[in-house]
């Protein structure tokens, strides 16, 4: 039996440093190790600062997802201030917030994504040429179409937000914005644009409303093949050429799934508490763990730094979280290997789990039984995940599934604006308390726990997407999501290991660029390259 150590480093393609490290057994990875390697600090930052000072910092944290920040920030104060939310600007929260994802759909697929479909490891299929005529960086056509068209959507999230990214518009108790009649029939003009050049045009081939039709595995398949638009879609040649290249068989992960969901409605969330959040929710929140769903509860959340470069030992919930780094070389000492935590859930019956967050845990949640009737009912993900199972496909087609979804429910809340009605109602800025906010960005579950005392931030703590899926082992060993999603990846040449890339990226992590390869044994580097032509 062969064995080889590989370092990868940096993996990603967005913001951020992820490493990786796996162990190679006759060419399919049998262990593996990721490893943030930033640090910078936004808790430390916020401690002992004006209660809305969150508000400035959090959308700083990412210039891709500023807007979730914002918008999980923002509730965080509601709850803790007990404010009262006009429903015009819960429908303008929701609008922005869908937007900014809507964005982000394109330009992660194309962008980040699918360039990887081209590498030459596919020449054989008999789908690459087409694959490289449509993914191709830059001059591909799909590429093209998708990547510039995907800035449409977040014009409607600048017009109401004055800038995005890095808007402060969301604010305890509303919004500061007053939209006009011209605002939104621009808004709806620059979507209904959006939908006929890409959402429809490109990527489906069909209305939104036929692809929603699917419900079941049988459904999509069938949806490829119903008719020459369908078949030579983006998403149905996505479908074809995953099933082609094997993209269906590996990267399942943990199987176990968090969404602590996203959108209200306006009606059901006038006066935000965390115990009323679960019911008011229109994209739902919840957990699905070896094939059990169960009801989101936030004080099962706990973090664990015994890996990762912090003090202290053992799970905190975030409210008495604490983020003290310490000197990575002496960490390194202690087994300590990356700055992102491990968060966990504390599962009925199971104890504290690693789960996977994201548009994957979010079509989860939408098949649980019980959904009221202003929430997401969506059975497809559960049947996709009971016939084939999680995968590098799943997770990508679950990402983009939500784009008619989220289109939707934009062109109904636009509708449903009364702009006669308030944006905004003043809150009592109460000295002591503590809030719960959270959303599901992009990239999946993005929440914030602030503790007030005595008119200042007493504790402020962060989970983000990145940091459920890209957490190290915990103290008990286990492995986090990305860690065990990469292990069973067959891996052809380690001097090109795209099927790494394929598995992480799949997960759409907020981490940055070029690879290099190295023989962790002898230190000797293998190779170095760059993929596709982006560095």
């Amino acid at each position: 039996m062969s064995t080889i150590d590989l370092n990868v480093s940096p993996l990603g393609r967005v913001e951020g440093d992820l490493d990786v490290r796996v162990t190679i057994d006759d060419g399919v990875v049998s262990s593996a190790w990721t490893t943030a390697g930033m640090f910078r600090g936004f808790e430390m930052i916020l401690k002992g600062k004006d209660p809305q000072a969150g508000l400035i910092v959090t959308p700083r944290i990412c210039g891709i997802c500023g807007g979730s920040h914002l918008y999980k920030s923002a509730y965080a104060l509601d709850t803790a201030w007990q404010t009262e939310m006009p429903p015009n600007a819960t429908l303008i929260r929701n609008i922005a917030q869908a937007c900014e994802t809507l964005q982000s759909i394109p330009r992660y697929f194309y962008a980040l994504f699918a360039i990887d479909l081209t590498n030459k490891k596919y020449a054989r299929s008999p789908l690459y040429e087409e694959a490289v005529r449509r993914f191709a960086p830059y001059v591909g056509t799909a590429y093209q179409k998708g990547v510039v068209l995907s800035g449409k959507p977040v014009e409607v999230y600048a017009m109401f937000g004055g800038q995005w990214p890095h808007s402060s518009f969301m604010v305890p108790g509303g919004v500061m914005c007053a939209p006009t009649l011209a605002e939104v029939t621009r808004s709806i003009a620059i979507l209904e644009n959006w939908k006929g050049a890409w959402l429809e045009g490109e990527w489906l081939g069909c209305s939104i409303d036929r692809w929603l039709e699917n419900k079941t595995w049988d459904d999509v398949l069938a949806w490829v093949d119903e008719n020459e638009s369908q078949h030579n879609s983006d998403c149905g040649f996505f479908i074809r050429y995953c099933m082609d290249v094997g993209l269906d068989t590996y990267g399942a992960g943990c199987g176990n799934f968090i969404a602590t969901g996203t959108y209200f409605d306006p009606d059901l969330y006038r006066n935000p508490t965390i115990e009323g959040r679960n019911a008011a929710l229109i994209n739902r929140s919840g957990i699905y763990a070896n094939g059990q769903f169960s009801e989101f509860d936030h004080l099962r959340v706990a973090e664990d730094t015994a890996h990762s470069f912090y003090q202290g030992e053992g799970l905190l919930h975030p409210w008495e979280g604490v983020t003290n780094p310490i000197d990575p070389a002496d960490g390194t000492k202690q087994g300590k290997y990356s700055w992102a935590k491990s968060p966990r859930y504390n599962v009925e019956g199971q104890g504290y789990i690693p789960l996977e967050t994201g548009p994957l845990a979010r079509r989860m949640a939408a098949a649980a039984p019980d959904a009221g009737p202003h929430q997401d009912d969506d059975p497809l993900f559960l049947d996709i995940m009971n016939r084939i199972g999680p995968s590098v496909m799943v997770r990508q087609l679950a990402r983009v599934h939500e784009g008619p979804k989220y289109f939707k429910w934009v062109r109904q809340w636009l509708d449903a604006l009364d702009l006669r009605e308030s944006f905004y109602s003043k809150p009592t800025e109460h000295e002591s308390g503590k809030g719960f906010g959270s959303t599901e960005a992009a990239r999946g579950a993005l929440s914030d726990w602030i503790v007030l005392d005595g008119g200042k931030i007493e504790n402020y703590q962060v989970v983000t997407p990145t940091a459920w899926n890209i957490g190290p082992r915990d103290g008990q060993g286990t492995l986090g999501p990305i860690e065990q999603a990469l292990v069973g990846s067959p891996i052809s040449d380690t001097s090109d290991p795209v099927e790494l890339g394929h598995v992480a990226r799949s997960f759409d992590s907020c981490l940055v660029c070029t690879v290099h390869a190295y023989d962790g044994r002898s230190g000797k580097e293998l190779s170095r390259f760059v993929i596709n032509g982006m560095v």
